[in-house]
């Protein structure tokens, strides 16, 4: 199942770190098969407000994400990033292609509405 990495960032400051982190990410993408799905385009935002700007970044599944996070490469160049943009970051599971969100309800209803 595709796993995610999905980044909030609110605020940044123009650095040549910046530049760096973008020129050498991808290669730590490329040995866990993760790619770029959003990139920084502008919101629009349609409900409540949203500041700053996302990232998604697809893997194959979380342990491939988790690997790619924690891996030495990605290790090296993160602080290019954390010490000029403000923002989250988590990795989270995706939902495979056969998703029923009725059937969640379902399960939520006969649990008497609590969500675990």
């Amino acid at each position: 199942m595709p796993a995610y990495g999905f980044a909030h960032l609110r605020s940044r400051r123009d650095h040549s770190d910046i530049i760096e982190y973008l020129e050498r990410i991808q290669a730590t993408l490329d040995p866990f098969a993760g790619r770029f799905v959003i990139h920084g385009q502008p919101v629009e935002v349609v409900e409540g407000a949203w500041p700053g700007s996302m990232v998604l970044i697809e893997f194959p599944g979380l342990a491939e994400a988790r690997a790619w996070y924690d891996s030495p490469a990605y290790r090296a160049i993160l602080h290019l990033r954390t010490d000029h943009v403000e923002g989250d970051l988590v990795l989270i599971e995706g939902v495979g292609p056969n998703y029923d969100p009725a059937e969640r309800a379902r399960k939520l209803r006969s649990e008497g509405g609590r969500e675990r």
